[in-house]
């Protein structure tokens, strides 16, 4: 693949993964602030085709774009970036030791884990200092514990809302990614084939 092929197909992506991250729906039982999107699917699926760097650019495409819209004081968008960026490393970096569609299974699964435990720093150090600015700790735990009564504080947040909260999106981003993929990158391969030999024929 040339470099202005791969420079297009990232920002395609990242356009399709800016307009799908404002599309964001709640887990039942979950903080009720804590939102799934599926823009890291599209981007998922781009750094198995691409790679990490095309992958990471698309990242931070559409989080600068929604920063323009922020409602969490750009927190959520650092997060994001965040998060996104360490479920990609880890997923590509396993898939990339045996490219089978197994090991990507295995790289989602294994990027889904880190994913999550960034969620949990990030929401510590990032969300809930943004959150607390404008309410007192206890009423987000008592907004939280609303929807799941094992949230009392910070430690059932973090343990009891955001964990189960990203292993859930990492888990949905995973599926999405291994029905996709495949499928994607078959049809990118064969549109380059098919220009490499027209400018071959020419």
């Amino acid at each position: 693949m040339t470099k202005t092929s791969k420079i297009t197909y990232t920002a395609v992506f990242a356009a399709i993964a800016t307009v799908l991250m404002y599309f964001e729906f709640p887990l039942p039982f979950m903080p009720p602030f804590l939102k799934v999107d599926l823009s890291g699917a599209v981007v998922l699926i781009g750094a198995f085709i691409f790679g990490i760097a095309p992958a990471i650019t698309m990242i931070g495409i559409k989080d600068i774009i929604h920063l323009t819209q922020t409602q969490t004081g750009g927190s959520g968008e650092l997060a994001d970036f965040l998060m996104l960026s360490t479920l990609v490393i880890v997923a590509v970096l396993l898939y990339r030791m045996h490219k089978t569609r197994k090991m990507a299974a295995v790289g989602c699964a294994a990027g889904s884990v880190a994913m999550a435990c960034m969620g949990m720093l990030t929401n510590y150090c990032l969300i809930i200092p943004f959150y607390s600015q404008m309410m007192p700790l206890q009423a987000i735990f008592d907004a939280c514990s609303a929807v799941n009564p094992l949230v009392t504080g910070m430690q059932g947040y973090l343990l009891v809302g955001v964990l189960p909260f990203n292993l859930i999106k990492g888990a949905i981003l995973t599926v999405i990614t291994m029905v996709a993929y495949k499928k994607l990158s078959t049809f990118i391969k064969s549109k380059q084939i098919a220009i490499h030999t027209r400018q071959n024929a020419n």
